[in-house]
């Protein structure tokens, strides 16, 4: 062997996983010190040595290997001035990269969803392993989970196909958004997302429904309002119920800009008239005015979980993660006012 002994011989001797063994080694967390120590004393016994060559791994590496990994993700997601799913799907095609993994991008156009067309790529064994990033149709995803390799979902989930994936935790994220709202005195708040679309918004509007019931607030229908059609693309046009609520949960920092800008157009001050709050603490949260209190999602945990999970499904077919969450953090900024007083507080 051109290095000797390799961590795949090591962990075929333990019995582990090569993540297991390269965690161990590196010392990373998510492995027992009982489990490092025998690791590290096999890796001792059997002569290995890590790679010292120019091109060898980095610290806080997968092992490297050489794979081909497909990355798809539904066009309704992908904007012409970029996109949070951009942004993700850059991270874990770098992070891959930088394992010897060549990651190819497809965009799965609507026809192809909607008729559960898969890719050459994978219909002609182009790549290992696949990774979805996005909410797909539910024929899609019966299409797709029946490929013999690899897969995984990002950002999205369906309890009907047993199937990895990595999803922030939208539940909590739409829970402490309004229960934010809440401790600032708003007592008439109303939610913005067409909820039935994805399982992260889904998930968003039951935190939100969950926050109204624990703090014995009314739900409104008519303040759950859409944010886009049936073919997941965003309204150009946003329409308002005559009574409004004080303040507006929304299922994405995108929405939330597009409906400060519509109540704008309107006369309607935020956050003086109404609060808006997002969700994913994305750039376009920054660059509004005023800038919008919203709950960050951390992309790179989300896309270092997403790389180690398909590279342990890649030696590991038999491997099983099931759901992982990666917790996100209310971030504060200016589009909330605090009208605690004016329900005789």
């Amino acid at each position: 062997m051109k290095n000797g002994v390799k961590m795949i011989d090591i962990a075929n001797k333990i019995g582990v996983s090569v993540v297991t063994v390269s965690n161990a080694l590196a010392g990373r967390d998510g492995v027992s010190e009982q489990m490092r120590q025998r690791i590290m004393e096999t890796a001792e016994q059997m002569g290995y040595r890590p790679s010292n060559t120019k091109g060898g791994r980095k610290k806080n590496n997968l092992p490297k290997i050489s794979k081909n990994i497909g990355i798809l993700t539904s066009e309704r997601f992908v904007g012409a001035r970029g996109t949070f799913y951009w942004e993700l799907t850059a991270l874990i095609s770098n992070k891959l990269s930088a394992l010897n993994v060549i990651t190819v991008y497809e965009c799965i156009t609507a026809d192809s969803e909607k008729n559960a067309i898969l890719p050459t790529i994978i219909t002609e064994n182009k790549v290992d392993g696949v990774i979805v990033i996005g909410q797909i149709d539910r024929n899609y995803i019966a299409s797709i989970s029946k490929i013999e390799m690899p897969l995984l979902f990002v950002d999205f989930y369906d309890n009907r196909f047993d199937v990895d994936s990595v999803n922030s935790d939208s539940y909590h994220g739409g829970y402490i958004l309004t229960d934010h709202l809440v401790e600032m005195g708003h007592r008439k708040i109303g939610f913005f997302g067409t909820f039935n679309m994805t399982s992260s918004i889904n998930d968003r509007f039951l935190g939100y429904i969950k926050c109204l019931m624990e703090s014995g607030l009314e739900y409104r229908r008519e303040w759950t309002l859409d944010d886009r059609g049936s073919d997941g693309i965003l309204y150009d046009k946003i329409d308002f119920p005559d009574d409004l609520p004080t303040a507006f949960v929304c299922n994405s920092d995108e929405t939330a800009f597009r409906v400060i800008s519509a109540l704008k157009s309107k006369g309607v001050r935020v956050p003086e008239d109404i609060s808006v709050v997002g969700y994913d603490n994305y750039t376009v949260s920054s660059i509004c005015i005023p800038t919008i209190t919203t709950v960050e999602v951390d992309l790179d945990k989300m896309a270092s979980a997403s790389v180690e999970i398909i590279v342990h499904k890649l030696e590991d077919p038999a491997y099983r993660e099931g759901r992982r969450i990666i917790s996100g953090k209310l971030i504060e900024k200016n589009s909330v006012l605090d009208i605690r007083g004016s329900y005789g507080e």
